[in-house]
């Protein structure tokens, strides 16, 4: 499986993550940054986020460099806090195909209010 980014000079955001083979034995794997930014849809103005995504893998793993770049992405776009976890929680599911995934969001307190937000793989009912 080769990797489509690591060892490559990026320069622009990419809409989907590269995947590692999962070695056995592996139970969950977590990936965090608090370096995501977007912009309100109704205002224009800039929200900070942190993203933590957690995971059982299947097959495969996200490769960190595609996350990177996959979560700059959100920096040129407009979208509310509820709709960027659902988007990289399919994006996951899309790419990797996780036996479960979790995406949590926090946007930095903008007017005194912070919003977290989760989405989940299998949708718990």
């Amino acid at each position: 499986m080769e990797s489509k980014y690591l060892g490559k000079t990026v320069t622009e955001p990419v809409e989907e993550l590269d995947a590692i083979p999962a070695p056995s034995g592996l139970g969950s794997v977590t990936l965090t940054s608090d370096e995501v930014s977007s912009s309100c849809p109704i205002t224009g103005q800039p929200d900070f986020y942190t993203v933590k995504i957690e995971y059982r893998p299947n097959e495969r793993c996200i490769e960190s460099k595609s996350l990177k770049l996959y979560l700059w992405g959100f920096a040129r776009r407009p979208v509310f806090a509820e709709a960027m976890a659902a988007e990289i929680r399919d994006r996951v599911v899309a790419d990797i195909v996780p036996m479960t995934c979790r995406v949590t969001t926090l946007q930095k307190p903008r007017g005194g209010i912070s919003i977290e937000t989760v989405a989940e793989y299998p949708n718990p009912e």
